[in-house]
């Protein structure tokens, strides 16, 4: 008797799949600002609320931009040829959750540090931060496409977008960075 052939099961979904799994993310991840915008509009955190925030988004910034720079790191080490493509794509890819992290918390503490939405600075800033988001959410399907190609040389176009992505990143983290600290201090 022949044994039963079993049916290949269905992967799940997962977000950088597609761009249109990214396109979700990226639609749940606006709401997600929207609502901690909504928070920082509507919640005033008094003292001992406002401290705690400040010591959770300062944690935060130093988890998730020091995952971003490590991350670039190895990207910078690949492109010297360091390290193999393959090297650079898995230690970016554990560093996703660390970048996350840290962007999840510094959204979340940031809604407790009075922002002041009229300020051109704070709304620069806010869009800095949307914009990195989906940055970081396309960089996710930017990995997944150079871990297909590995380990043949990715083309000219995945390069441009490896470096587009890249520079996209840095600006608007240094950017958050730089206004945080101005609108810190005044």
């Amino acid at each position: 008797m022949p044994a039963p052939q079993s049916q290949p099961q269905p992967q799940p979904l997962r977000l950088y799949d597609s761009w249109w799994t990214v396109a979700a993310g990226a639609l749940l991840a606006c709401l997600a600002l929207a609502g901690c915008l909504w928070v920082s509009l509507h919640v005033r955190a008094d003292e001992a609320l406002h401290t705690g925030a400040l010591f959770v988004h300062l944690a935060s910034l130093a988890l998730g931009f020091g995952a971003v720079l490590a991350a670039d790191w190895f990207g910078l080490l690949w492109v010297t040829r360091r390290i193999p493509l393959a090297d650079a794509l898995g230690a970016a890819g554990r560093l996703h959750v660390p970048i996350w992290a840290g962007l999840a918390g510094l959204l979340a503490s940031g809604a407790f540090l009075h922002p002041d939405p009229a300020s051109p600075l704070t709304r620069a800033k806010l869009v800095m931060v949307v914009v990195l988001t989906l940055n970081g959410l396309q960089a996710g399907l930017l990995t997944r496409r150079l871990a297909q190609h590995s380990p043949a040389p990715p083309g000219r176009g995945l390069l441009a977008w490896g470096a587009g992505t890249a520079l996209v990143s840095q600006v608007c983290w240094w950017g958050s960075v730089a206004i945080g600290f101005y609108n810190s201090r005044h």
